[in-house]
Parts: structure tokens; sequence; C-alpha cells
């Protein structure tokens, strides 16, 4: 099958090694000159992309503003599969179904990546083990899901899930950007700047991914504006709770809110 991969950052370069590894033939572009050079020195990919021409599926490993300018330009071949990795789903889909189009449309969210980004950190192991989630809606044809599906298996992923985009949305609001929003504001104490000697592994689980790319960033929490603000409020009022526990001392009160999060944690873990 051939495959092109637009977008060689750690994502795009890992599934780019990942379905060459498993004998696909993979094209690689990218808006710069640098990652494809060292996608084809390092063997992540076959060659370079020129166009869409000849491709059987093109995976778009862009930001989400880049991605759906390229879904609207329409270039690709008639009848070709064309996937998405970004963070948001629903504001994806609406891009492309506000007209018809000569390609089949299949959203992805790979849940695996790194503190860091870039080629430099891709890895042809990325995927192994982890989850997929892949987006469907009453449009999506099934062929290319199965080829989607396919394609998941051959790149290592454990675990594929299958859901709408807005329940995409929601649940991501709360596993990734509110993880990530919590981390960026824990880490603004102005005692960090002098904790070094006095971390353990719940301040570097807590800090991991705080340092986000604010553009990137920015845009997906916009584009998921109200699943996370609705996470975020509800998250604050929680916080809250513990704050007048210890403003008035309630120490039973406190010993509830612990109790109730210890059991939630229990019952998420015992159910995975």
């Amino acid at each position: 099958m051939k495959i092109i991969i637009y977008g060689l950052g750690i994502i795009g370069a890992s599934l780019a090694a990942a379905l060459k590894r498993a004998g696909h033939t993979v094209l690689g572009k990218n808006r710069s000159r640098g990652p494809v050079e060292y996608a084809l020195e390092h063997h992540m990919i076959d060659g370079e992309a020129a166009s869409y021409e000849g491709a059987d599926v093109v995976f778009l490993c862009l930001p989400p503003d880049a991605t759906m300018q390229e879904l609207n330009e329409d270039a690709f071949p008639s009848g070709c599969i064309v996937s998405d990795i970004c963070g948001v789903k629903e504001v994806i889909e609406k891009a492309v179904y506000e007209k018809p189009r000569n390609y089949r449309y299949v959203g992805t969210h790979p849940m695996a990546g790194k503190e860091t980004s870039g080629i430099l950190s891709a890895s042809e192991d990325l995927y192994r083990g982890k989850n997929l989630v892949i987006t469907v809606n009453e449009y999506t044809d099934p062929a290319a899901l199965d080829t989607i599906r396919s394609l998941a298996q051959d790149a290592g992923f454990g675990r594929i899930m299958e859901c709408s985009a807005r329940e995409h949305d929601a649940k991501i609001a709360l596993t990734s950007q509110l993880a990530h929003i919590v981390s960026n504001a824990y880490g603004k104490s102005p005692l960090c700047s002098f904790v070094s000697g006095f971390t353990g592994g719940s301040f570097q689980d807590m800090t991991r991914v705080g340092g986000v790319d604010e553009n990137l960033w920015c845009d997906l929490y916009f584009y998921a504006r109200d699943p996370l603000l609705q996470e975020l409020s509800g998250l604050i009022e929680r916080l809250k709770e513990f704050e007048q526990a210890l403003k008035t001392e309630d120490r039973e009160g406190m010993r509830a809110l612990l109790r109730e999060g210890r059991l939630a944690h229990d019952r998420f873990f015992s159910e995975k």
C-alpha cells in the first residue's frame, strides 16, 4: 500500500517508520526540508512526496488549522483515504463534510507521545501497545474504516477505540487537555524555582506535560472550548472543597474528600 504522511514531527515520523517497517511504501512530506532529510537518512520513509498522486492513504499529521486547510484543498486522488491525527475531532469533521469530497475521511487520534516534540523524538516503536481512537459517523466509508484499523495494527497499536467526534472531544478534554492545563498551572508556583533536591515521582508526574507548545495547545483548548470549560469548572469546584476543609480545619471533611477520591481512583484502575 502506498502511504503519504504529511508532517514529520514526532507523531508523523513515528507513524511513517512503523508503517514502513510493516512493509508499506511510505513517502514523507513536510513544510520544512530538514525533517524530510532526517527521515530519509534514518530510513523512516522510502522517499519524499511532491504531491499526493498515487496515494492509497494519506495521513495529515499537522496542527488543526493546517489540517483543515489541507482537507479543504481537495488535492487528493479520487477515492483516497485521508486521515488526520488531531487532538480535536468535531471541528475537523465539520470542515470535511461542509461540501462533497472526492476522498474518504477517517479521523484518528493516537494516544501516545512524549513531553518532547519533533522528529528527533520519533521512534518506530512509539505506538507499540498504545491506544488509538478512531472517530466514526454516518458518512464513514466501511472499507476505509477497515483499512485504517488494519494500518493501526501494522503500526503496533494495542487497543483501538471507536466513537463519535463529540464523544472523543468530551473525553479528551478530561484526559489530555485538562491534564496539560493543570500541569502548566502547577509549575507556575514561585516555589518551583527552589525545590531542586526536594522532588520525587509525584512532582515529576505533575509537571511532565507542563512545557506545552503554547501555539498548538491554545488552538486545541479553544477548539474544544465547551467540553474543556465543563471539566475545568468541575475541577475548580472540587479543589474549592479541599480549600474549604483546610480553612475551617475540618479534618473529617478532608478525610471524606480523600476517601471519595481514593474510591474513584480504585474504580478506574479496576475497570481498565
